[in-house]
């Protein structure tokens, strides 16, 4: 539902930067680039455009992330299925989207910020801010699960408490605590400056994270399934070999697509690297001219 606008996106705000690249490039690579450019000469008139129609885009990214994980968060409370008819799931859906996608953003970011040698372009500031984020959603992520099963006790529905015992302590219980173990416990080492910008630990902790997001999914969509309200409906579940190869692919599709990415397109904007360069001189201007 957001790919169209989140590829748009992306690859408006890359334009300037393959056109560098078309410059000084030959042969099939200069024809590649030619084509991703869109015919960008860097005009005053194109910079103005681009300037707008990057700054509306990234206006409607944010109303649009809010709007697609609440969108599906209530294709689950919808349902009268125990464990999914909460009406906590959009704001939980949104702060757990925002919370394993900038750990993602970290797992992968970190090996390729020594890799590749960009440890002047990513600097100690961006890892500690982007810690302060996981860290924030860490804390909204435990208030759902906490709110969550308060509401069950508090309504005191028999059929949905009995589906959380069953989540909390049945056959697929030890999920569950990981889960809270790698969403709720090991995120709160954020607190200290020095684990954020500590790139093994801050690695390590994106790690759980990205574990714990996955048996999150897992434990509301198999576990709610698993007991229902009849128990003749009631029945494990055992993925599949078809289903595991699905996985796997999946990861291998993911890795495949990003190393291509970056190896032929910029994974650093060189345009808004410059902005932030007059932004900050014009900062260190102002900061000297209160001092004098």
């Amino acid at each position: 539902m957001d790919g169209g606008p989140s590829t748009l996106f992306l690859s408006m705000g890359l334009i300037p930067d393959i056109a560098n690249q078309r410059d000084i490039s030959t042969g099939w690579r200069k024809t590649f680039y030619s084509i991703l450019a869109c015919g960008w000469q860097g005009t005053d008139r194109q910079w103005r455009n681009f300037s707008m129609a990057y700054l509306l885009l990234a206006g409607l990214a944010t109303p649009l992330v809010l709007s697609v994980h609440s969108v599906v968060s209530w294709d689950f409370a919808m349902a009268q299925l125990p464990g999914w008819h909460s009406t906590i799931f959009a704001p939980y859906f949104v702060a757990g989207a925002i919370f394993s996608g900038v750990a993602m953003v970290l797992t992968l970011l970190i090996p390729m910020r020594w890799i590749m040698g960009l440890e002047d372009l990513i600097t100690p500031w961006h890892l500690d801010n982007l810690a302060k984020v996981i860290l924030l959603t860490s804390l909204i992520v435990s208030y759902a699960y906490v709110v969550e099963s308060f509401m069950t006790w508090y309504s005191q529905d028999p059929i949905e408490m009995m589906t959380f015992h069953m989540r909390y302590f049945g056959p697929w219980g030890w999920m569950y605590w990981v889960m809270v173990l790698c969403n709720c416990v090991i995120p709160l080492l954020l607190f200290s400056p020095r684990i954020r910008v500590n790139l093994r630990a801050l690695w390590v902790i994106t790690i759980f994270v990205n574990i714990g997001m996955w048996f999150e999914r897992f434990v509301i969509i198999a576990g709610s399934l698993t007991a229902n309200f009849e128990p003749s409906q009631w029945a494990g579940y055992r993925p599949s070999l078809t289903e595991i190869m699905i996985t796997v692919g999946s990861f291998a599709w993911f890795l495949g697509l990003f190393s291509l990415f970056s190896r032929f397109l910029p994974i650093i904007s060189m345009t808004e690297l410059k902005e932030g360069i007059v932004w900050l001189r014009k900062a260190l201007k102002m900061d000297r001219a209160k001092a004098a």
